[in-house]
C-alpha cells in the first residue's frame, strides 16, 4: 500500500510557496504520495504544477478537484498541463463536492448528480486517453481535441461513496479516493462495489485510495476528541454523514486512525488488508506540544513507507 500525506489547506494551509515546500519536503522524506485538497483557498492544481519542477520522483494528487466549477475539457486541458509540469507524475481526483457549496454558495444546480458524473467522465476521459472526446448527452455536448506536448494519460480518479457512483467509478475511471470513510465501510461497501463494478466492465483493478486522518498520540480519547474538533465540517456534510453512519461512528473522531505507534501501526496494516491501494491522511495534533504532535506522527508514517 503506497503511504502518502494529504497537504495544502486540509492541513492548515499557507501560502503558494509554503504549500509548493510541503511537497518538496514530503518527497525529501520519502514518502510515496502527496496529495491537496481542492476547498476555498489556492487552486489545488497549480500547486502541484508548481511543484512538478521541484520534485523528480514522489506522485502529486490532486484530492480531489470539484467538477461542476470546471467544464469538462477545461479540466483535461489544465490536468494534461499539469502532467507535463509534473514529468507525468500527477493523478487526477475529482469529485462532485457538496449541494451546499455548488447550489447555496455558487448558485449552480445540484440535480442529478450521478448523471453529471457519468457524462462529466465520458466527455474528461477520452480527452486525457486519446486527446479527443465526441460526446452528446444532456448535460454535456462536446466535440473537441487537445494536445499538450509531454503529457501522459494520468490515472483519474473519482471521489466515489454511494453505491451508484461507485460503479460510475469502476466502469469508467481507474479508481477511487475516499474521505470520512471507516475500516469496516472501505471493507465491505467500497471495495467490493467498485472492484465489481470495474471486473464487470472488463476494466484492471481500481485504485482505492483511503483517506482517515491519523494523529499518534497516547491518550485515544483525548486525540479522537481533537479530531472531532479539526474535522468537524464534515461529520455534518450528508455524503460523509451516511458512511459515518453506516460504520457506527458518531464522528470524525471515531473513524480517525490515533493511538500509540504500535497501535496506529496496526490499524494502517488493517487498511491495506481491506484492500487499499493507497492511504491519503492528513496528520494532525493534540496536546500541548502541536509541532511534537505531528513529527511524532509523521516519524511513524515515515518508518512504515514500504513495508505496509
Amino acid at each position: 500500500m503506497r503511504i502518502g500525506l494529504m497537504l495544502g489547506d486540509i492541513t492548515g494551509g499557507g501560502t503558494v510557496s509554503e504549500q509548493v515546500e510541503q511537497a518538496v519536503q514530503a518527497e525529501q522524506d520519502g514518502f510515496d504520495t502527496a496529495w491537496f485538497g481542492q476547498l476555498m483557498g489556492v487552486d489545488a492544481l497549480t500547486i502541484i504544477a508548481l511543484a512538478g519542477p521541484r520534485t523528480s520522483r514522489i506522485e502529486l494528487g490532486a484530492g480531489v478537484m470539484p467538477t461542476y466549477g470546471r467544464h469538462p475539457y477545461v479540466m483535461a486541458q489544465q490536468a494534461l498541463t499539469v502532467q507535463a509540469a509534473t514529468s507525468n507524475r500527477f493523478t487526477l481526483g475529482v469529485g462532485l463536492s457538496h449541494q451546499v457549496v455548488i447550489e447555496t454558495m455558487w448558485g449552480l444546480s445540484y440535480a442529478h448528480p450521478a448523471r453529471h458524473m457519468q457524462e462529466y467522465l465520458s466527455v474528461l476521459l477520452p480527452l486525457v486517453r486519446e486527446g479527443r472526446a465526441a460526446f452528446n448527452g444532456e448535460v454535456f455536448r462536446v466535440n473537441a481535441g487537445v494536445q499538450v506536448p509531454g503529457a501522459t494519460p494520468m490515472p483519474v480518479l473519482v471521489a466515489a461513496l454511494a453505491p451508484r457512483m461507485l460503479r460510475i467509478a469502476g466502469e469508467m475511471a481507474d479508481g477511487t479516493v475516499t474521505w470520512m470513510t471507516g475500516l469496516k465501510t472501505v471493507e465491505t461497501h467500497v471495495v467490493p462495489s467498485i472492484g465489481g463494478a470495474a471486473k464487470a466492465a472488463g476494466r484492471p483493478a481500481p485504485r482505492v485510495a483511503v483517506g482517515l486522518p491519523i494523529c499518534v498520540h497516547d491518550d485515544v480519547a483525548a486525540a479522537r476528541e481533537a479530531a472531532n474538533a479539526v474535522f468537524r465540517m464534515y461529520g455534518a456534510l450528508p455524503s460523509y454523514r451516511r458512511m459515518l453512519d453506516k460504520e457506527g461512528a458518531g464522528g470524525p473522531g471515531d473513524v480517525a486512525i490515533v493511538g500509540d505507534e504500535a497501535a496506529v501501526e496496526r490499524q494502517i496494516r488493517d487498511v491495506a488488508s481491506a484492500g487499499a491501494t493507497d492511504l491519503v491522511t492528513p496528520i494532525y495534533a493534540t496536546g500541548s506540544d502541536p509541532a511534537a504532535s505531528l513529527a511524532r506522527t509523521r516519524a511513524l508514517l515515515k518508518s512504515l513507507v514500504g513495508k505496509v
